[in-house]
């Protein structure tokens, strides 16, 4: 479980996130939704620790998170494989052999074992972003933060996306989803969080998902 209490974010004196309490539990989807600019992407980065909180506390219980941005953030001057397995050797200092190893289990599975060795240009949309997705979990955090997942796919794209994130549910990872796209988000989510002007306005729960 991740525990939000009390938390505010500002920058001089405009409020992003004004007094944000939130429980996400371990195993399902949340996602949060709003209009633009109303602190649902600082919320995200608050909790991977882009932005450090102005007060309040986020206890990660020891979790680690994965993200996946909405522009994916890919290395353009490094092929597929050699973005996904980039976390294992700088920040893990895997042996490289034994990153490419796990990073071309990923690829597969995310029916991309013959993409490895093209570069970012060379790649569509929804392969950059599941190249991305596979980058933020080849170090197997618990919870996985998705960034406007929908915002530059096609219908086909999106429910090929919608597939893969439920099987990574139901293995049991938590998926916390930022989107504009609300039929993606009520087909997904187990909680909508609607977020307004930084504050929790409303909360939605699903149970068919």
């Amino acid at each position: 479980m991740i525990i939000i209490k009390n938390l505010v974010k500002k920058y001089k004196d405009n409020i992003i996130l004004d007094n944000i309490n939130l429980e996400i539990n371990s195993g399902e989807i949340i996602s949060i939704v709003g209009n633009s600019g109303c602190g649902k992407t600082t919320l995200l980065k608050c909790l991977v620790g882009l932005e450090t909180p102005t007060q309040g506390i986020i206890d990660l219980n020891s979790n680690k998170i994965g993200m996946v941005f909405q522009h994916f953030n890919l290395f353009p001057h490094k092929t597929a494989l050699e973005n996904i397995i980039e976390p294992l050797i700088t920040v893990y200092k895997k042996n490289k052999e034994e990153a490419i190893i796990e990073g071309n289990i990923l690829l597969k599975k995310l029916n991309l074992e013959n993409k490895g060795e093209l570069y970012p240009k060379h790649l569509s949309g929804g392969q950059k972003q599941r190249i991305a997705i596979a980058r933020a979990i080849i170090s197997n955090p618990k919870y996985l933060i998705l960034d406007e997942p929908t915002s530059a796919l096609d219908p086909n794209t999106i429910e090929e996306l919608k597939n893969i994130l439920i099987d990574f549910n139901k293995e049991g990872m938590t998926l916390i989803i930022v989107s504009h796209d609300l039929k993606f988000v009520e087909d997904i989510s187990h909680r909508i969080i609607k977020v307004e002007k930084g504050r929790i306005k409303e909360e939605i729960k699903k149970f068919d998902v």
